[in-house]
């Protein structure tokens, strides 16, 4: 058996249908309301008007100059009250007196003229009187009524009201038969089979009306829901572009209803998500540096590892080698002893200098040795540290010129400070070469003071000057040998001048090379 499924995907066709599905419920109800419970109260409202009719017919006759007066027939006044009164109910209303005699019933006619009602009319004014008269006669012996070709629908002891079918014409009317209290009767009908009529009619035009709504709503809906597709449809683009990582587009907010909220949630939702994947990419790049720097710390540590035993295989092989000969007296002769205890000791002190530089520069690297800054005078500080190189570069035929400052007062760490202008010093002694001329320069710069140390030489190759600064790198191993270096005080320098947050740096010239760093003259720690 084959089974059809279908599929509405589209909220505007759901609308439509919907709205279509409901109007016409409406119409249908409405019309089977027409047929059940129209005609009912179609009949009740037709029983209240005849109801009344007959008060209002009382009240005319209790008012009548004529009736008070008892003259036979009904004022001018009271006639044209009638005419009214038939004409705004749509029914006719006959008054009249009974007259019985040895059983024979005489009629005077008080309302409408005598000469104006028809025979037809009068033939049924007589039936009905008799009817009445009948049975209030079974009432006062207390026989039930029996009605032909009628439905009673309402009576008192003043009237009675009742549905009756005219064989002349083939209709229903309703009549209403009763006594005033005048002592005259009073005989009123309404066609009520126009109602019938009327309700086909109506449900008639209900059917093609309904019909006609239908259209124009539907079409109407198409228009309207289109406004509300449209958005819909836009925020679904949206979020499909949020899918793809795009938070370049925005929803255009227009109006202040659930689909303007849903849009600037959406908006607010762009940003959120946009700020969060930044946030995440510069934590993912954070991380990513902080791997690499893992790596590379992981790489320096290995490094760092073999440059100390690569430092100290040399001068522990020396005084190996040296003591082992002293303990086996391999030379008798005291000056021979004398040097081998001489290079030994050197050895030694080579590898605790090294050993003490190490545990300096680890402790500054560390945050374990702390910064302490004071106000103290640079220029002294310089000419101390002078003062202490001038023997060793005689020794290389080198000589260091600083031209007179009057005091500088810089803030810093003065025990820091004066072990940078000491490694400067020994590195430019070290490096001297050509005129072997040392010049140490302080310039004030601002809030900075810049100290400067310039030795004669070869220049660092470009290469290589952003590597000096690494621990144990060394750019003539050769010749930093000779003079004992290990390439940890340019490490020391940089170490402490971060410590410092401040700045350091060389610079290349033709006939040398120049290291410098910066204090701070006022205090802004």
């Amino acid at each position: 058996m084959t089974r059809f499924h279908i599929r509405v995907k589209s909220i505007r066709t759901k609308l439509i249908l919907i709205m279509i599905a409901m109007l016409g419920m409406t119409i249908f109800i409405i019309w089977m309301m027409n047929i059940i419970l129209l005609p009912r109260y179609y009949q009740y409202k037709k029983v209240s008007m005849l109801e009344e009719c007959y008060d209002k017919a009382n009240t005319i006759v209790n008012k009548d100059d004529n009736y008070k007066q008892g003259i036979s027939g009904l004022s001018d006044e009271s006639k044209l009250s009638f005419e009214i009164l038939s004409a705004n109910n749509a029914s006719n209303i006959y008054v009249f007196s009974l007259t019985e005699v040895f059983g024979n019933i005489f009629y005077t006619y008080d309302y409408p003229i005598s000469d104006s009602i028809t025979d037809f009319q009068k033939l049924r004014i007589r039936e009905k009187a008799k009817e009445y008269l009948y049975i209030l006669q079974l009432e006062s012996i207390g026989e039930e009524r029996e009605g032909k070709k009628q439905e009673y629908i309402a009576d008192n002891d003043n009237y009675m009201v009742s549905k009756v079918m005219d064989d002349h014409i083939g209709s229903y009317y309703i009549e209403l038969f009763g006594k005033l209290d005048s002592g005259s009767f009073v005989y009123a009908n309404t066609n009520y089979q126009g109602m019938t009529e009327n309700i086909n009619t109506f449900n008639s035009f209900i059917f093609y009306v309904g019909l006609c709504v239908i259209i124009l709503v539907a079409g109407l809906m198409v228009f309207i829901s289109n406004s509300f597709t449209k958005p819909l449809l836009q925020l679904t683009d949206i979020a499909k572009r949020m899918s793809e990582l795009d938070f370049d587009v925005r929803y255009p907010v227009t109006t202040h209803d659930e689909i303007g909220v849903l849009g600037s949630s959406i908006n607010t939702l762009l940003e959120t998500l946009e700020k969060t994947i930044s946030e995440l990419k510069t934590a993912n790049n954070e991380l990513q540096k902080d791997i690499e720097n893992k790596i590379q710390i992981d790489e320096m540590r290995k490094e760092f590892l073999s440059n100390v035993s690569h430092e100290l295989k040399t001068p522990i092989a020396l005084i190996q080698g040296y003591a082992e000969g002293l303990y086996d007296n391999i030379n008798d002769d005291s000056e021979d002893r004398e040097f081998y205890c001489e290079v030994i000791i050197d050895e030694a002190n080579k590898m605790n200098k090294m050993v003490k530089k190490l545990l300096a520069l680890n402790q500054i690297e560390f945050g374990k040795n702390q910064v302490t800054f004071e106000r103290f005078d640079i220029i002294q500080v310089i000419k101390s540290v002078i003062q202490s190189a001038v023997l060793l570069a005689e020794q290389k035929g080198a000589n260091i010129y600083m031209a007179d400052y009057d005091a500088i007062y810089v803030w810093a760490d003065e025990y820091m400070v004066e072990e940078v202008v000491t490694n400067y010093i020994s590195n430019a002694i070290n490096h001297v070469a050509g005129e072997k001329r040392i010049e140490v320069s302080i310039e004030n710069r601002q809030e900075v003071v810049h100290i400067s140390v310039f030795n004669t030489g070869n220049p660092i190759p470009e290469s290589e000057l952003d590597k000096i600064w690494i621990k144990f790198y060394k750019v003539d191993k050769a010749r930093t040998r000779e003079y004992g270096g290990n390439g940890i005080g340019l490490s020391i320098v940089k170490a402490v001048m971060d410590s410092m947050n401040r700045k350091c740096g060389v610079i290349n010239h033709n006939n040398g090379v120049e290291f410098w760093f910066e204090l701070d003259r006022q205090c802004s720690h």
